[in-house]
């Protein structure tokens, strides 16, 4: 009966290490994710200043629009990482200006034309397709997480150590 019971806790340390170990990596793997988005949004957040300095020569009555991405871009630099609801939150409304700077581009043909405001804007369509992409992999590295912690034996695991759900990053 005592080489049962040995057997038995040995197992359930086992299974618990396991756990624990699974747990660990799972969130490793959404902090690297994370790292790509952050790596992705700093490229954006670079390219808003110039963007808008190509744009505002031709549409210096879009002042409002201009103040508030610039607004918008600060308020994300100055959020930690660790606040991805509110960080995804700016960062939605910063693509929201964004759209409208580039649409209001349509509106100028010498702006269309002009070389620096291409490659911007080809720049930040390559950016906004990284973003996409990063985003992806991050909201799965949670969803993976987030359902680990939620299930046996995962969850008891997580309880006992205190890992608690991550949120996903809705930026679209």
């Amino acid at each position: 009966m005592e080489y049962a019971g040995i057997l038995i806790i040995g197992v359930i340390v086992i299974v618990a290490l396991y756990c624990y170990n699974r747990l660990i990596s799972s969130q490793q793997n959404v902090h690297e994710a994370w790292a790509g988005i952050d790596v992705q949004l700093k490229r954006r957040h670079d390219l808003i200043p110039n963007l808008v300095q190509a744009v505002q020569g031709y549409a210096k009555h879009e002042e409002q629009l201009f103040k508030h991405i610039a607004e918008e871009r600060s308020k994300a630099l100055a959020l930690p990482q660790s606040d991805v609801s509110e960080l995804s939150r700016v960062e939605k409304e910063i693509a929201i200006y964004l759209r409208s700077i580039l649409a209001i581009a349509e509106s100028y043909p010498q702006l269309k034309a002009n070389e620096n405001f291409l490659k911007l804007q080809t720049e930040l369509t390559e950016t906004e397709d990284q973003i996409a992409s990063a985003r992806r992999i991050y909201n799965s590295n949670v969803a993976d997480y987030n359902t680990f912690i939620s299930t046996f034996p995962g969850n008891i695991v997580a309880g006992v150590v205190h890992f608690s759900p991550l949120p996903f990053f809705q930026h679209t």
